[in-house]
This record gives structure tokens, C-alpha cells and sequence, in this order.
């Protein structure tokens, strides 16, 4: 199988919509992170990805507000601006036999830095990869739409992910951002390159 190099705007809007479909948990308490993370250290290979509240002015950036890890039919919605510093998933981001896949994830490592005071490895990032299959275009979106061939909304994106609570269409962006990231990953493994 093939891929095309890149995606247009209309090509993606044709595709068909497909939001996040397993059980979302979101993560407030030190408790839920502990359960949350004994479950994510079960698994070989996440998605990933964090959220931070926008800034609109101008070299200033916030710190992150939640971080999302996604196995196929769960997503841990971990909100960072409640726990902070958590010792358990200091310990999961360090575990480089758990693998962790992101798109463009320089910056979300650089600012998780700033909360978790471990050596963050095995983390993977799509654009380093798919380099590899003759794709051109990088983005999240077009990614999904070029390797699943769906189309993902990013309408989410400059929300206040600080807000006491997170709506239902932020925590179903969140999941999806992160899980869309693993679907990606699975399937460009089972295609050869060429």
C-alpha cells in the first residue's frame, strides 16, 4: 500500500468524520492517576499528545494543561494544571518499553519538562516516520486523512483547556488527538515501505 505525499483542504473535508469512540477517563485526583497509570504501563504502545491554553500574546506560552495517552479503546485525559507534579506518571513517561506517539511532540516534551523532573524516552514522532512512506504533509489532520482516510475536527484546539471543567467536545478532542496519533503509527507498521 501507498500513501499519498500530501492532502488538499477539500480532500479532507470530503472524507468521513470520525471522532474518538472508546471510554474516556478523566484524571483530577492523585488516586485516579495511580489506577490510570498501573493501567497504561499494560500497554506496548499509546497515543499521545497535550492540550495548553492559548496565548494570544505574543512569545508567551503557557505551561501544559492536560495530557492525553490513548491505547485503541481507552484515553486518559491527565489534567496537569490540577495534579502537577505526579510521581506515577513521572515513572510511565520514563518507560521507554511503553512507547508514546505523537505528532510534532518537540514542544510538548520541551514544556512536560517544566512538570516532570524524570528523562521522558520512548517517545515516537510521526513526523520523524512518515518521512519514510513519501508523506509530505505533517499536521494531525491531514495525517488521519491521508493514512485512515478520515477527517477529525479541530475545533477544540484554541479552547480554554484550563477551565474548571472540560466540556464534552474538548475531552472527545483531546481523546481523539491522542488516539488518532496511535492509529496512524499502527497503520503505517503494517504497510511496507516501498
Amino acid at each position: 500500500m501507498t500513501f499519498a505525499s500530501h492532502i488538499e483542504p477539500d480532500e479532507i473535508n470530503a472524507l468521513p468524520h470520525k471522532a474518538f469512540e472508546g471510554r474516556i477517563h478523566l484524571i483530577n485526583t492523585p488516586e485516579e492517576a495511580d489506577a490510570a497509570v498501573k493501567e497504561l504501563l499494560q500497554e506496548e504502545t499509546l497515543g499521545f499528545d497535550t492540550e495548553t491554553r492559548p496565548s494570544f500574546k505574543k512569545g508567551k506560552i503557557n505551561p501544559v494543561s492536560l495530557l492525553q495517552l490513548a491505547s485503541r479503546n481507552d484515553a486518559y485525559l491527565f489534567r496537569i494544571n490540577n495534579l502537577g507534579q505526579h510521581q506515577g506518571l513521572c515513572k510511565l513517561l520514563a518507560d521507554g518499553s511503553v512507547l508514546k506517539v505523537g505528532a510534532a511532540i518537540r514542544d510538548d516534551i520541551r514544556l512536560l519538562k517544566k512538570v516532570f523532573p524524570c528523562e521522558l524516552t520512548g517517545f515516537i514522532d510521526l513526523q520523524e516516520i512518515v518521512k519514510d512512506y513519501g508523506i509530505e504533509n505533517f499536521g494531525v489532520k491531514k495525517l488521519a486523512g491521508i493514512v485512515l482516510g478520515i477527517r477529525i475536527s479541530k475545533s477544540q484546539q484554541l479552547s480554554n483547556w484550563d477551565a474548571a471543567e472540560l466540556t464534552e467536545a474538548q475531552q472527545v478532542y483531546a481523546a481523539t488527538d491522542a488516539w488518532v496519533t496511535l492509529e496512524v503509527y499502527l497503520k503505517l507498521r503494517q504497510t511496507v515501505i516501498k
